[in-house]
């Protein structure tokens, strides 16, 4: 048994909230230079050029790299091995993303109540994931996810005989009905089977996955592809505002479903696909 004292899971995720917002990871960064290089439209590659110039900015100069600095979305992959001790886990968690928010000059953008609207002043509460693991570490994946694109991720319930084909119909009805207002090129993360929230679940999850890995299962990552070049295809391009690039990649999570159900799930993010982690 290993003993973690929660400070530590507050001062890690306080760094990882200004991390994440300040600097895009590498993989993110070296799509948008290839986005630029493949796009055809003179605009389309204005629009790439300026968000790579973007980033630039946003990490020479400390500052974030969009002024919707998100809600903080945390996974937690704890080893059984481990033992916590100091407090609440969950406490701690939204600590370090209140310390973050405060000293990264991040948006603030929650508020307490759905439908009253009062701004809790701090970005607090963040959306936790806990999953647990065998081992004895604890693996720390921090995600603020903006709202432009979030409000256009879709669920479909589809029958099982819809098939292939309705899954790959969802998937790009979903992409064309957000548009321009996802923010492309976008990043659309995919999750297929299990329940009503486990596809919408792995959708997420799928977002924190490096763009240029691609689904370990034969025909999850032939689908991944294809999508991507159907995308791609769709002529949106970079802002909405035409082109080649709408999409830098399609990352596609599976799970066991019910015999009576195909669910769906489409988590689309814009070109600032924030994610990092850690392992402690």
């Amino acid at each position: 048994m290993r003993t973690v004292d929660i400070q530590l899971i507050t001062d890690n995720i306080k760094e990882m909230c200004i991390e994440a917002n300040y600097q895009l990871s590498e993989d993110m960064q070296k799509a948008i230079m290839t986005a630029k290089i493949n796009e055809e439209a003179a605009l389309g590659r204005q629009i790439l050029e300026q968000l790579e110039e973007n980033m630039k900015i946003a990490k020479d100069d400390m500052i974030p790299i969009c002024q919707d600095t998100g809600m903080a979305v945390i996974f937690l992959e704890i080893g059984q091995e481990v033992h916590f001790e100091g407090g609440s886990l969950s406490d701690a968690v939204n600590e370090g993303v209140r310390q973050g928010y405060a000293e990264g000059y991040l948006r603030k953008s929650v508020v307490g109540d759905p439908i009253e609207r009062i701004n809790t002043g701090d970005n607090t509460p963040a959306v936790i994931h806990y999953n647990i693991v065998p081992g004895d570490r604890v693996r720390v994946t921090v995600a603020p996810k903006g709202f432009g694109s979030e409000n256009m991720s879709r669920v479909f319930m589809l029958k099982p005989a819809d098939g292939i084909d309705g899954v790959k119909n969802a998937i790009l009805t979903a992409v064309k009905d957000a548009g321009p207002n996802a923010c492309p090129p976008m990043v659309v993360g995919v999750g297929i089977g299990g329940t009503f929230e486990k596809c919408a679940l792995m959708a997420k999850e799928a977002l924190t996955r490096p763009v240029d890995i691609r689904s370990e299962i034969p025909y999850v990552r032939e689908l991944e592809v294809e999508l991507l070049q159907k995308i791609n295809n769709t002529g949106i391009g970079p802002g909405g505002l035409g082109g080649r690039i709408t999409a830098l990649a399609v990352n596609i999570n599976t799970y066991p479903t019910h015999i009576a159900a195909l669910p769906v799930a489409v988590n689309i993010c814009c070109h600032v696909n924030r994610h990092a982690s850690r392992i402690l």
